[in-house]
């Protein structure tokens, strides 16, 4: 079995809260968007800084496609809680 460094955990957590948050996308309201992704993100130990969680926010409620390892791949930026 391979141990993840910090980085692949973090990279793993973020795209799961991604996907748990984009399941409400449809239906959400953009509040409940971020409601859903605050309470993902401190569930799940990762910390954004106040941009990354906004574009985040917005990718997933423009449906977009969200590029995970872009914004786990930058610790100095944002990290674990």
């Amino acid at each position: 079995m391979t141990e993840m460094n910090q980085d692949d955990a973090r990279t793993e957590a973020l795209h799961r809260v991604v996907e748990r948050v984009t399941a409400w996308q449809e239906t959400a309201t953009e509040g409940t968007i971020e409601d859903e992704l605050d309470k993902g993100l401190r569930e799940a130990g990762v910390t954004l800084t106040a941009e990354q969680r906004d574009l985040l926010a917005e990718q997933i409620s423009a449906g977009a496609d969200v590029d995970v390892v872009a914004l786990a791949g930058h610790p100095d930026e944002g990290g674990p809680a």
